[in-house]
């Protein structure tokens, strides 16, 4: 599997390295674009950008707008956005390719391919509220950074390991991040 995950300014960077951990585990080829805002939020929840490093296959610079994923004919199974800013929501659902996170959605729209955004905002306002209806009904999965606690969860990590368990399900992958509903063990990949 060939995948693109984009990290923007929006808190939760650790949602965004436990998914490419579980990637790499997995052995995707990712695609990685951090944008500028994403970098300094990296730094203030991670420590540093060096978080990332390993992580990735290729890692762009996010004005490259030359990169093969800016176009439709670099084949990729998808794209993950985690997490997805408000900004970078809004310039996806109004067509505005500003930068590579932008412009690589805007493939994945164009070639009808899977688009996961995992916003972290709250509260949100009504124009975040429309411009993630809007994107959904083009097909786009919005997948909100709200962890269950049916799992009992334990530890913050369980609660990363659910959001990210969500995203995994929705790009058809297995994995054993969470304990599902009905079943009675805890496993981790």
């Amino acid at each position: 599997m060939r995948l693109i995950v984009a990290v923007t300014g929006a808190s939760g960077a650790i949602y965004a390295k436990r998914l490419l951990e579980v990637l790499r585990e997995k052995g995707t080829e990712v695609h990685l674009i951090v944008s500028e805002p994403a970098r300094l939020v990296v730094e203030r929840e991670l420590g540093a950008l060096q978080a990332f490093d390993g992580l990735a296959d290729h890692v762009y610079d996010p004005r490259d707008m030359r990169a093969p994923i800016t176009s439709g004919s670099f084949r990729v199974d998808g794209m993950v956005i985690v997490p997805a800013s408000m900004k970078t929501i809004a310039a996806i659902a109004s067509g505005y390719s500003e930068n590579l996170v932008a412009r690589a959605a805007d493939v994945q729209l164009k070639e009808r391919r899977p688009l996961i955004i995992v916003p972290r905002e709250t509260p949100m306002s009504a124009i975040h509220l429309e411009n993630m209806a809007k994107l959904s009904r083009l097909g786009v999965t919005i997948l909100p950074a709200m962890p269950g606690f049916y799992h009992r969860p334990r530890t913050i990590d369980d609660l990363v390991d659910f959001v990210v368990g969500k995203v995994l399900d929705q790009l058809g992958l297995d994995h054993d991040l969470y304990r599902r509903w009905g079943t009675k063990s805890l496993r981790r990949v």
